[in-house]
């Protein structure tokens, strides 16, 4: 069987060993990028001739990747192209969708499906105004109770929507507390600012300050939970990206609330007139603050870097850190895939 008939049979890329083998038909071939080369238009990987209209890229992965890729016809990047033989995909939450496989030694984890005898939680929609005045703009808020009797503790989500939904976040905390392997725990899924993310996750107190002074109060009485005055550092963050980054932050300033950070794939490569974020200098020269913290990012991640230099840092000032590396780049479905692990360390199950 010919490798476009294998890719027609069974979709592509078709797997040889280690080495995935991308196949297009047509005159001219398209511009491949994805997570194996970082989404670099500007220096795609080269597809060559094999015959009459079809064109082929090999590229070598680890044996358990799981990968996401697009075609485009040009650098530009706003001229995504199909890819016919491969109808798995998935939302890029950017600008489109993005096709996707996983190599054979992998498999994405059934904890992000829902299961029929799991008891789920209950998710509600509050929207509240962002600011201090009753007339500010709202933000989106989605809060979880998960489905037991007992006060839990909180953890807040920052980017919470996008958890919610391309996370499966509920989902996978709904399976880990049925199968007893994490202890219960409410959410406050907080959404971000839009266009103004970046400044608003940029290690800034204002959101903060926000959750705590003005959100806090108003969505406690609508879970049942424990408070951190009795357990200081009991409650959660969690957070991807400069999400990953907001919540070290918010760790870090406020460890008597948020003892416990989930970050993934933190974005901490950013410099500021040549120097490191000053997260850097709050963990080297600031007293270390008493929080446990998982950090996770991806082996094919641009980011892959600067995170193995934060959690140096971090083990050389004493942190409580659990490190992982997993072989997938930056995106929700492979936080999802790694989020349980980090939640079973953060929140054991009690006894």
């Amino acid at each position: 069987m010919s490798i476009l008939d294998q890719a027609r049979a069974h979709g592509a890329p078709v797997i040889e060993g280690e080495t995935a083998v991308f196949v297009w038909e047509g005159d001219q071939p398209p511009l491949l990028a994805g997570d194996f080369n970082g989404w670099n238009l500007q220096a795609p990987v080269p597809m060559q001739q094999a015959g009459p209209r079809l064109w082929l890229a090999h590229v070598t992965l680890p044996a358990d990747a799981y990968v996401e890729y697009a075609y485009f016809a040009s650098t530009r990047g706003e001229d995504r192209l199909s890819d016919p033989l491969n109808r798995r995909r998935v939302w890029n939450g950017v600008n489109g969708f993005n096709h996707t496989f996983t190599m054979p030694g992998g498999a994405l984890t059934p904890l992000m499906r829902a299961r029929r005898g799991v008891l789920r939680g209950k998710v509600i929609r509050h929207d509240m105004p962002m600011g201090l005045r009753a007339d500010a703009p709202k933000r989106r808020v989605l809060l979880y109770q998960p489905p037991v009797e007992q006060p839990v503790p909180l953890a807040l989500v920052w980017d919470g929507p996008d958890y919610y939904r391309r996370g499966h976040l509920t989902t996978i905390v709904d399976n880990l507390i049925a199968q007893g392997r994490m202890a219960p725990l409410a959410l406050l899924m907080i959404d971000n600012a839009g266009r103004f993310r970046p400044v608003e996750y940029m290690m800034n107190d204002a959101p903060l300050m926000w959750v705590v002074e003005r959100a806090l109060p108003e969505i406690a009485p609508r879970l049942n939970l424990t408070y951190p005055q009795a357990a200081p550092g009991s409650w959660g963050v969690i957070g991807a990206s400069m999400g990953g980054l907001m919540a070290i932050y918010a760790g870090l300033r406020a460890p008597q609330l948020f003892g416990r950070v989930l970050a993934q794939s933190p974005a901490v490569e950013y410099t500021l007139a040549g120097r490191p974020l000053p997260i850097y200098d709050l963990i080297r020269l600031g007293e270390r603050a008493p929080i446990r913290i998982w950090q996770d990012v991806g082996t094919l991640e641009w980011l892959l870097p600067s995170n193995r230099r934060l959690h140096a840092l971090l083990t050389e000032r004493g942190y409580d850190v659990n490190y992982r590396e997993f072989n997938a780049g930056h995106n929700y479905t492979a936080w999802a895939n790694s989020l349980w692990r980090g939640l079973e360390w953060l929140f054991p199950p009690a006894g």
